[in-house]
């Protein structure tokens, strides 16, 4: 709206996002052009909520810009009385060397151990709370989500995050929106699966669309195809309904 009316907001300096992470487009276009700071928050009603908050440290903002933007796309750090770990599929503590990623869990107080009418606990023998997100955290415990444990791709012997190559899509200048699903493969287990919403009068290929997430991602995270629809499924929270794409596109 802003670009197309050639106005800029008064008086907003801050946007907080939680739910899913923004493409470094999109925040570039908001702090380069309108001057507005975001900041990333990330929690569960599971942790009554907050289980981080993004303040970048000053030695961040003497960064280079692309080293400064991949901060901003991390989801931050915990506050008091909340602990952190990311656990292979074994259960074992992962090292936090922001490479490595595994099933983010969460301890604290005020984390819940279980839900309403369930007997059994839903913590770990050790006492934590799995939170069903896959995650790294480097060596000041920034957190960045790389996806759903249910969204994950696993394709060969690789897995593929679906958050980064729609991320990466949404920088292309011809897409508005995508969403990335995993489909049943013969050969590879998985592949994934790009659905898009291109720009209003616009019309991208799927060839120009692979071409643009090539120069960023290697050949094996690449979507298999481009289907270009004109809305994607949304929750009430805003967030696109994969469920509803694997069901139609034949994900599950």
């Amino acid at each position: 709206y802003w670009k197309d009316t050639g106005s800029k907001p008064e008086s907003l300096n801050m946007v907080v996002v939680g739910g899913a992470a923004p493409p470094r487009a999109l925040i570039a276009t908001m702090e380069g052009e309108f001057g507005i700071e975001f900041r990333h928050a990330w929690g569960m009603t599971e942790m009554s909520p907050l289980g981080s908050v993004n303040t970048l440290l000053p030695t961040h903002r003497a960064q280079s810009v692309e080293e400064y933007s991949h901060f901003q796309t991390k989801q931050g750090r915990p506050p008091f009385g909340v602990q952190i770990r990311i656990v292979d599929d074994d259960g074992k503590p992962l090292p936090h060397d922001g490479i490595m990623f595994g099933e983010l869990q969460v301890r604290g107080p005020w984390v819940v151990d279980g839900y309403f009418k369930e007997e059994e606990s839903r913590l770990t023998p050790d006492g934590w709370f799995p939170t069903g997100d896959v995650a790294t955290i480097d060596s000041q415990s920034y957190i960045q989500i790389t996806d759903r444990t249910k969204d994950l791709i696993k394709s060969g012997g690789e897995w593929i995050s679906s958050i980064d190559v729609e991320n990466t899509a949404m920088g292309h200048p011809d897409i508005v929106m995508a969403a990335v699903i995993g489909i049943p493969h013969e050969k590879w287990g998985e592949r994934p699966l790009m659905i898009a919403v291109a720009t209003p009068d616009s019309s991208p290929t799927k060839e120009s669309v692979l071409a643009y997430l090539s120069e960023t991602l290697a050949k094996w995270q690449l979507p298999d195809d481009v289907i270009f629809v004109d809305e994607l499924p949304m929750g009430a929270t805003g967030k696109v309904r994969k469920v509803t794409l694997r069901e139609e596109y034949g994900g599950e």
